[in-house]
């Protein structure tokens, strides 16, 4: 609960130009505060799974990148390929669930997929999903139960966690190949007047 959290906090520090426009004090829909936060996971995951060259998708660690002697266990680790696969599965799922909603596509059949472009495109489609089942949370419904404990507002906080941490996973399989992970690049120059 406290990485749930945490997380939240650090997103809702990423909120966009127009949402810091809005007065303290002044209620905001559950889906529009939801939302502010996954667009910047979006973003920033989106950035760095187009980034990452074809050929890195079947990349997982290995003893072999590390120094002899270190212990390391990379048995069924997964690849890059399939760490994006993974992130929109999960998408599917616990948009599903938080919206009450079926994804267009059974999430299994992503599974099989190789090729860049159409883990990219299915990443991306599983993020639409997401901004649409978030779209469904209200102020009536974000805290009613859905079975146990769990609710729109926990669900939404750990679809939000888990994109978190899997980019966090991603940004590191990109170092170990040398691929500089877009948001780390150096600012941009300031805008002239």
């Amino acid at each position: 609960m406290k990485r749930i959290v945490a997380v939240l906090l650090l997103a809702c520090c990423a909120v966009s130009a127009k949402t810091q426009a809005i007065a303290a004090g002044t209620p905001i829909a559950p889906a529009d505060a939801f939302n502010t936060p996954l667009n910047a996971a979006e973003t920033q995951v989106m950035l760095l799974v187009k980034a990452m060259p074809a050929d890195k998708y079947g990349f997982a660690p290995s003893a072999a990148i590390f120094a002899p002697g270190r212990e390391t266990d990379f048995v069924g680790v997964r690849t890059f390929g399939a760490l994006v696969i993974h992130v929109a599965q999960a998408n599917y799922g616990m948009a599903a669930k938080l919206g009450g909603i079926k994804p267009d596509i059974d999430p299994a059949s992503l599974r099989g997929l190789t090729d860049k472009d159409q883990i990219v495109a299915a990443l991306s489609a599983s993020f639409a999903f997401v901004h649409k089942a978030f779209g469904t949370i209200t102020t009536e419904n974000v805290f009613l139960s859905l079975g146990g404990p769990t609710t729109r507002a926990t669900l939404a906080a750990g679809n939000l966690a888990h994109t978190f941490d899997e980019y966090g996973q991603m940004v590191e399989y990109a170092r170990m190949t040398n691929v500089k992970p877009p948001p780390s690049g150096p600012p941009a120059p300031p805008k002239a007047n």
